[in-house]
């Protein structure tokens, strides 16, 4: 079972809805739905779902207990940050900061459109 696999059973025994679970986490349904295919869900993701769930990953995800320096799948993260030149180049990290960039960008635009309909009245 594999990284996306293993939350998306934790969040389906816990009974919360995705749509809820967007709304905690602020990204949109599909980027939770993305996550589940993902074999190597980032550490990051994994905490913040956990937060909002109340439920420990590290008993899951043992990496996930040394928050200092944490490694999976061979990806180095230290503090949130790459920390080698490998990861740096990988694909998955690309992918994921894509993935973040375009949710940002979505909520940018959700804002705005929302603020001109305010003020067009």
């Amino acid at each position: 079972m594999h990284n996306g696999e293993i939350v998306e059973l934790v969040i389906r025994r816990d009974n919360i809805s995705i749509s809820e679970l967007s709304r905690r986490l602020n990204v949109s349904r599909r980027s939770v739905y993305n996550w589940f295919t993902q074999e190597n869900l980032s550490l990051n993701i994994i905490s913040k779902i956990g937060e909002v769930l109340d439920h420990d990953f590290s008993t899951d995800f043992p990496e996930l207990a040394n928050t200092s320096a944490r490694k999976i799948s061979g990806y180095n993260f230290r503090d949130g940050e790459i920390n080698d030149e490998a990861s740096l180049n990988s694909v998955q990290y690309w992918r994921d900061k894509y993935i973040d960039l375009l949710e940002k960008h979505n909520d940018f635009l959700s804002r705005n459109t929302s603020l001109s309909s305010m003020l067009s009245y």
